[in-house]
């Protein structure tokens, strides 16, 4: 019997659901371990419980990935990249625990199952996502040598920017007071680019700050910032025409809540169709700029952005 013919190299393909599957696991395991671990680091009255439930076994987890991704486009370290990766997600949970509660979207149902303040009650849920907050920033001042100094000063400062006053709060802060008035379409922009694009760029971000080789490219740099503003915009619009077209149990949370809130939203500022269209175009604009920076293995930047625009397909 023959031997089996082998493939040459060029016909092995990216694929992302393989990719994902490995990263994700790593992302898992190493939340797990982190998050008030009862083992490890057991958090007192019951604060560790609420913790875990916001922050395990639930959640697309993009942003780690959006990291990781950004890690291997400029071979960075990739024990950095997890504590990132592990950081961003813990600021991410964190803001959903503070946004459902009934002071802000008073939402019951997140990532298929009841909201934080729904199964712990309204102080536990404040306190978990503080202590989430706090915890995001340990991750990434790691007390052995496994991170250099430098760059655990350049993640914290990128995460604090992001999910600050110049990011995601301050998104929030223009979202709350916004409910029920019209926006121009530069207001609403302005809204999402701080709101939800300022932590997914961050994560871009984070990734390729991980790679000492990136600092000194600003084409690169650029290129990377440019891909997260695009990625970050295009996944708002995706929410709300999803927000439209979707159900509860697709979304893992209320359907039709912006509506029912009258928010501004891209579709009723442009419509279904041409809020859809639009979405298009930002995936062309974040892939024609990770084309321009030169980067050889942005395998998984380019199909993460592929993904997460046409989830509404």
């Amino acid at each position: 019997m023959n031997a089996p013919e082998k493939l040459p190299p060029s016909t092995f393909r990216f694929t992302l659901s393989a990719w994902s599957a490995q990263q994700l696991a790593a992302v898992e395991q190493a939340l797990s371990r982190w998050v008030a671990c009862p083992s490890n680091a057991p958090a007192p009255a019951g604060l560790g419980d609420a913790m875990r439930y916001a922050v395990l076994d639930g959640g697309k987890r993009l942003r780690p990935l959006l990291v990781m991704a950004a890690c291997e486009a400029v071979n960075g370290n990739a024990h950095a990249a997890l504590r990132s990766a592990c950081a961003v997600e813990l600021i991410h949970a964190y803001s959903l625990v503070h946004d459902d509660l009934p002071c802000m979207d008073n939402d019951v149902l997140r990532r298929g199952k009841p909201t934080v303040h729904v199964k712990f009650g309204q102080a536990q849920a404040l306190l978990a996502g503080d202590a989430l907050q706090a915890l995001a920033f340990e991750l990434l001042t790691p007390d052995d040598d496994s991170v250099d100094a430098a760059t655990q000063a350049r993640l914290c400062r990128m995460l604090a920017q992001a999910a600050g006053f110049q990011g995601m709060a301050g998104g929030q802060a223009i979202d709350l007071a916004s409910v029920g008035r019209p926006l121009t379409s530069a207001q609403l922009h302005e809204m999402h680019r701080l709101k939800t694009g300022a932590l997914l760029q961050a994560s871009v971000m984070m990734g390729a700050a991980c790679g000492t080789a990136s600092l000194a490219a600003p084409k690169v740099q650029s290129a990377l910032r440019d891909y997260g503003a695009a990625v970050g915009l295009a996944f708002q619009v995706v929410d709300d025409v999803l927000d439209v077209t979707a159900d509860s149990a697709t979304l893992g949370k209320t359907a039709g809540k912006d509506a029912a809130q009258d928010k501004p939203t891209f579709v009723s500022l442009l419509g279904l169709q041409a809020s859809k269209d639009y979405a298009q175009q930002l995936l062309a604009q974040a892939l024609a700029s990770l084309e321009s920076s030169g980067l050889r293995n942005t395998d998984a930047l380019q199909a993460l952005a592929d993904m997460l625009v046409n989830r509404a397909h």
